[in-house]
């Protein structure tokens, strides 16, 4: 069934309007008519089930039936990632929101290529993921700010996974092991890796953990990629899954 993230708010039987992009997606691209069924969701009052009560030039209007899930959230995860170019930034958010990422907070570095973004396209890209995907909510795209800002204003009790390519930290899985349970962030550098200030800054962080994601140079989105799935596979909601 087609899942759609709304902004407002979700009641039954309260009539839920949507805009024009997606008023357009469902009538015109997915065909579908007065009658039909739609899930919905904001991230805050779980997703709903709701029928097309109007769907015509001024747009489509639903009616929230009844709650299919309440609301829920995946582990607590940042993913921090230095400005790469476009594509690449806008693959990282789109499999930071299918791989669980709560936020994904961007960041100027000393070696950073590019230092300006659409935070719209992005917040877009992260909302049709999570359509897609099943999730209950949307990550937070966060502006773009310089390490050094970053850093000042960290909050400690935040443990940051620094993705150190230099080649002398531990392997990810075994820099997680044993870890306490909190809120976690993952630290992706630019494409030419962080300056050797940076990297010493980082090293002396005591909540930082430097990890190696092996011995070949990964590209940003390759090593986010990397990064975001053996969290979760050592601390994250992966753990959680049992077979039947």
């Amino acid at each position: 069934m087609i899942r759609l993230h709304v902004a407002a708010e979700i009641a039954q039987d309260v009539a839920l309007g949507l805009d024009h992009g997606q008023s357009h997606y469902l009538t015109s691209v997915m065909r579908r008519a007065v009658g039909d069924e739609v899930l919905v969701f904001n991230g805050r009052d779980g997703e709903w089930r709701a029928t097309i009560e109007v769907a015509g030039k001024r747009g489509v209007i639903l009616r929230p039936t009844v709650q299919e899930r309440p609301q829920a959230f995946g582990p607590d995860l940042d993913l921090v990632i230095a400005l790469v170019k476009r594509s690449r930034v806008e693959t990282i958010v789109e499999k930071a929101a299918e791989l669980g990422a709560r936020r994904v907070r961007l960041v100027v570095t000393e070696r950073t290529n590019a230092e300006r973004t659409r935070i719209d396209r992005l917040s877009a890209i992260a909302a049709e993921a999570a359509e897609q995907t099943g999730r209950l909510d949307v990550p937070e795209i966060v502006e773009p700010v310089k390490l050094a800002k970053l850093i000042e204003g960290w909050d400690a009790s935040r443990r940051l996974l620094f993705c150190d390519e230099a080649g002398d930290a531990k392997p990810v899985l075994a820099a997680l092991d044993g870890a306490p349970p909190a809120p976690w962030a993952i630290l992706i550098g630019p494409e030419g890796g962080f300056s050797p200030a940076e990297r010493e800054a980082l090293r002396n962080l005591p909540y930082a953990t430097p990890a190696t994601l092996g011995p070949r140079i990964l590209r940003a989105d390759t090593a986010a990629i990397s990064a975001l799935t053996l969290w979760q596979a050592a601390q994250g909601d992966w753990r959680s899954l049992e077979v039947s």
